[in-house]
């Protein structure tokens, strides 16, 4: 049998050698519905418009509140009576204290020391418009106040450090604090103390005093601890340096030595 290629468009069948891409259409043997993009329904618009009425009655109600007559005239760039201030109520003495009133085109606005996040969530849930979140991101680090009231001052955190797995029971140990517990037996405990023995997550609960010093906790350790296992050689605690250092070298006294 001899096989003999001739031209043209009348074999349209479909083998191994001639294949053509068809269009995806219901037509197509091979037809994949596409689906469907899911249609988010929109529950609401609301467009505030606030006519210049409204300004307009805000500003005649400030003749008739004391404070905000009073702070109308001491936001007046030309004011200076100060001891008008001490004629303001408590809270809108001490909100004017710290530079939370201000005043645009005869309207008093109130500042507020919200963080970034919650100054986006706050205006998320109560406006929208275009580029809403970039020219609220640039406000917030344009504001002077926003920038000192938010600004951490203390010391920057330091990395992570991994705890390598114990090898045998009580080499390391974690405790921790439960406090404000109603005052019980007769020394009146109203905190106990939790340790747990990392290497086969044993725990012990420890009756003690919320106000109870380092060596007090050193005490409480050699005695319902320490006596019945051995010494630890790590504590992990969520308490200052201080104490943990005070922790860690009240036991070595008892025993005469030093760490």
């Amino acid at each position: 049998m001899n096989l003999v290629h001739k031209a043209g468009n009348i074999h349209k069948n479909a083998d191994g050698l001639s294949r053509w891409k068809l269009a995806n259409t219901p037509d197509n043997p091979a037809y994949v519905p596409l689906e469907a993009e899911p249609q988010i329904p929109i529950e609401g618009i609301n467009i505030t418009d606030i006519k210049i009425k409204f300004f307009e009655e805000v500003r005649e109600s400030y003749k008739k509140d004391k404070n905000f007559h009073i702070l109308t005239s001491l936001l007046d760039e030309d004011c200076k009576d100060t001891s008008l201030v001490n004629s303001l109520d408590e809270v809108w003495n001490n909100s004017y204290s710290e530079g939370r009133f201000h005043s645009f085109d005869g309207i008093i606005y109130h500042r507020t020391k919200h963080s970034c996040d919650k100054t986006l969530e706050k205006v998320k849930n109560c406006a929208w418009w275009p580029s809403w979140r970039k020219e609220t991101i640039e406000y917030f680090h344009t504001c002077d106040r926003c920038q000192k009231a938010n600004t951490s001052t203390g010391k920057k955190f330091g990395l992570m450090i991994h705890i390598k797995e114990p090898k045998s029971p009580w080499e390391v140990v974690h405790m921790d604090w439960v406090t404000a517990l109603p005052q019980t037996g007769d020394r009146s405990y109203n905190a106990c103390l939790v340790i747990v023995e990392r290497y086969s997550k044993n725990p012990i609960f420890l009756p003690c005093n919320k106000d109870d010093t380092a060596m007090d906790t050193a005490l409480l350790l050699w005695s319902r601890v320490v006596s019945h296992t051995r010494i630890l050689k790590n504590i992990i605690s969520d308490r200052d340096p201080k104490f943990t250092s005070a922790l860690q070298t009240n036991p070595h006294r008892l025993f005469g030595t030093k760490l």
